[in-house]
């Protein structure tokens, strides 16, 4: 079995550089996670934001121990002093067709980008904290090119993100961002600055709570100060499956990635497991687009962090002066449950995960963005390079399929005798014209090598 090469991957070149850059300075694989992170707030900020939520799984070489943390978005409430607003409908065209979402005030939760950042800091890291906010606060200062993949899903989500305060961000001028116009947020260096300086808690406890519960309640919201002071990252259970030789780790999510591992067909072979693996992922949900976006990284040592984080479509409300957009999770109708109450974690289909060799090494490091879709590009991925032996660039580039129903929606190049085969089985096809967004976007370092997702204009660095 070969070692996992040091490396970064990441869906914007200027984030994975930034993490580069901290493992070049000496940094651990979570102080250059948390500095890609902080730096898909000012580079990816039509998937994520300072003022969304995430998980992070770490791989400790030293003890082979897995661990996850949630720090995904809250339920508000917890002051009980102001009753939510309405939600504002927008319609988001995704394959053609309208979808509605809700953003504006009441769809903010309390974010949780700013504590994950921290905690994963707090455990794993090396580096002074101010050093993985510099390079974040380095590209605030000047913006960075759209790529045409991200320009592509601003196309379908522009509705939302350029509402209001959004519209001189996303469509300046009235025209909307296209493949390398410059993407600037005025106020955000001021922010990353006093990030640098404060740490985290000012989002919580300090300065920027109160600017926080000012937007969202002025916006209709109900998030109070309470609901920023209980929040608190949380260790979460490490569900585990068996893939050939492979164990595969991860947190148990909406989607169940690690339990579709589990249930895959014994023959992992071209082109016999066509059936038995659309079988196991069909997905009765609704298809969301799934703002998104991951980081996959590993250290010299062989330590691995993985980082998922979104905004939802983004609320809309901006935090004065900061350059911040909040989350929407709340408008996420299919990610309330009854038993929501105000201080509770809502749950998601993000699922950064790590792969173990048959030797107790780390094979695998990755994650995806893509709503129902992570589960997909995750297995295909997975399948690609441990039981096709793919290197990992050919895995997550290569055509995939997504099953809703009884329907096989297939990006164009995929095989032709595995479609034959499903059609014959049952399924109805239907074919997608080359690559799409739609299907997920994976980030991912291995023994197979580092990369990005082609849809969402991925990249793979090595150290």
């Amino acid at each position: 079995m070969k070692s996992v090469p040091a490396g970064v991957a990441a869906s914007h070149p200027a984030t994975a550089q930034a993490g580069l850059q901290i493992l070049q300075d000496g940094g651990t694989a979570a102080d250059a996670a948390v500095a890609a992170v902080l730096a898909t707030c000012v580079t990816e900020t039509i998937f994520t934001g300072l003022g969304g939520g995430g998980f992070a799984t770490y791989f400790e070489v030293a003890t082979g121990e897995v661990t996850c943390l949630d720090f995904f978005v809250a339920a508000p409430g917890l002051d009980g002093d102001a009753e939510p607003g309405p939600m504002i409908s927008v319609d988001v065209f995704f394959g053609g067709l309208p979808q509605v979402y809700s953003i504006g005030g009441a769809s903010a939760a309390v974010p949780g980008v700013p504590a994950g950042c921290g905690e994963v800091h707090r455990r794993w890291g090396r580096l002074p904290w101010a050093e993985l906010v510099a390079p974040a606060l380095t590209l605030a200062k000047t913006g960075v090119p759209t790529p045409e993949a991200h320009a592509r899903t601003l196309d379908s989500c522009a509705p939302a993100l350029a509402y209001g305060e959004g519209a001189a961000i996303y469509t300046p001028n009235g025209k909307r961002l296209q493949g390398g116009d410059l993407l600037f947020h005025p106020g955000l260096a001021t922010a990353l600055d006093a990030l640098a300086v404060a740490g985290p808690s000012i989002f919580y406890t300090g300065d920027f709570a109160p600017v926080i519960v000012d937007a969202v309640r002025g916006a209709g919201g109900s998030l109070g100060p309470r609901d920023l002071a209980a929040y608190a990252v949380l260790e979460t259970h490490v569900d585990r499956a068996t893939l050939g030789d492979y164990q595969v780790r991860a947190r148990h999510d909406l989607n169940r990635v690690v339990d579709t591992i589990g249930a895959l067909p014994a023959d992992l072979s071209r082109p016999a497991r066509a059936v038995g693996l659309a079988g196991a992922l069909r997905d009765q949900g609704r298809q969301r687009v799934g703002d998104t976006t991951n980081v996959s990284v590993v250290d010299a040592e062989g330590n691995a962090c993985v980082i998922t984080t979104t905004l939802g479509l983004g609320s809309g409300v901006w935090l004065p002066g900061l350059g911040i957009n909040l989350n929407s999770m709340l408008g996420e109708g299919e990610l309330i449950t009854d038993d929501l109450a105000p201080g509770g974690r809502m749950p998601s289909n993000m699922c950064p995960l790590v792969v173990i060799d048959p030797d107790g090494r780390l094979a695998v490091a990755a994650g995806s963005a893509g709503a129902s879709r992570i589960r997909t590009a995750l297995i295909d991925t997975l399948l690609g390079v441990l039981a096709d032996d793919l290197d990992m660039a050919t895995a997550i580039g290569r055509s995939r399929f997504h099953v809703v129903g009884d329907t096989v929606h297939a990006e164009g190049g995929y095989p032709g005798d595995e479609l034959a085969a499903l059609a014959e089985a049952g399924w109805k096809i239907e074919q997608w014209s080359g690559l799409n967004h739609y299907f997920g976007g994976v980030t991912a370092v291995g023994q197979a090598g580092a990369a990005g997702d082609p849809r969402r204009a991925g990249v793979g660095l090595l150290l």
